[in-house]
């Protein structure tokens, strides 16, 4: 048994898509644990359990974990909270649930710089690296799925690009760093909880093809989108008045700014790039599939 935390978000919907066409073959029975089941795909319906609710509640994780033998964890990044109660503090519960009902094996989206001179004041990563100790406490088997910036943090920007054909971020232009599409991290996750021969604690870089910088990716899309694209370097200060204006938490806040500053001076930049990290969806294949429908819609 199986358990699938977000099922329908960005990466939980790769994974049950994915494991939906590999599971039963595998004898694997498939559970998840959503607030709004009518937003499940068709194809999920009357082939998986499902319990309703969210999965920071603990009788609802108490109910979904009971004979499980695998979890894929994924705290959603609450901004209206701290980052340590939007990572550490929402998965609480989950974390004492599975160490009652003896789950042997978890897999969890986490991020790069783990061992890096920058992981302890790199802010939502830091929060997230925190939630790995905890997780890794309960006395499971836990991989987290080490990640840099995702491909589809970029569809944020897609009026922008399609309006004035720029797209904004805090980083130097120049600065090269790895990035990866959701579909990728989806499909390691899957290999892991599929063959669960590994034990212990460890982290699994989950890499794109290449590193990239705001300069390169402003090239391939104006490529790939038959139109000029061009960045624009957002300053720190200014980022933060402007997530402060929305609404969202201040510590919080804090915790981007203080992520983008660690990303900026090389937070993702120690992971060697090797056959067993690096996935295959290029930016170019992204762009195509992906970025080019959302910004000519």
């Amino acid at each position: 048994m199986i358990v699938i935390t977000a099922p329908t978000g960005n990466i939980g919907r790769h994974l049950l898509a994915r494991l939906l066409e590999s599971a039963p073959a595998a004898g694997e029975e498939l559970r998840v644990i959503v607030r709004d089941p009518a937003r499940l795909p068709d194809a999920a319906r009357g082939r998986v359990e499902v319990v309703v609710g969210s999965h920071g509640d603990a009788a609802v994780v108490d109910r979904a974990f009971e004979g499980a033998d695998a979890v894929f964890w994924l705290a959603p990044p609450d901004a209206s909270l701290t980052p340590q109660d939007a990572y550490s503090g929402f998965s609480g519960p989950a974390v004492r649930a599975l160490a009652a009902h003896g789950v042997g094996h978890v897999v969890g989206v986490s991020a790069l710089g783990r061992g890096t001179p920058l992981a302890d004041r790199a802010g939502l990563v830091t929060a997230s690296l925190d939630l790995d100790d905890l997780i890794a406490g309960s006395g499971v088997a836990y991989r987290a799925l080490a990640n840099p910036s995702f491909f589809e943090n970029l569809l944020e920007e897609s009026e922008s690009i399609r309006e004035k054909g720029v797209f904004t971020d805090s980083v130097d232009a120049d600065r090269k760093a790895p990035f990866v599409a959701v579909a990728d991290i989806a499909a390691a996750a899957a290999g892991l909880l599929l063959d669960r021969s590994w034990t212990g604690t460890d982290s699994v870089p989950v890499l794109g093809p290449q590193d990239l910088s705001p300069n390169d990716l402003a090239r391939i899309m104006t490529e790939q989108l038959g139109r000029p694209v061009r960045y624009e370097r957002q300053p720190l200060d200014e980022l933060y008045t402007t997530l402060v204006g929305y609404g969202l938490n201040e510590t919080f806040v804090q915790g981007i700014v203080d992520m983008k500053r660690a990303k900026d001076e090389g937070l993702d930049a120690g992971v060697a790039r090797t056959p067993d990290t690096t996935f295959p969806t290029s930016f170019e294949q992204w762009c195509a599939q992906t970025l080019k429908p959302a910004v000519l819609a």
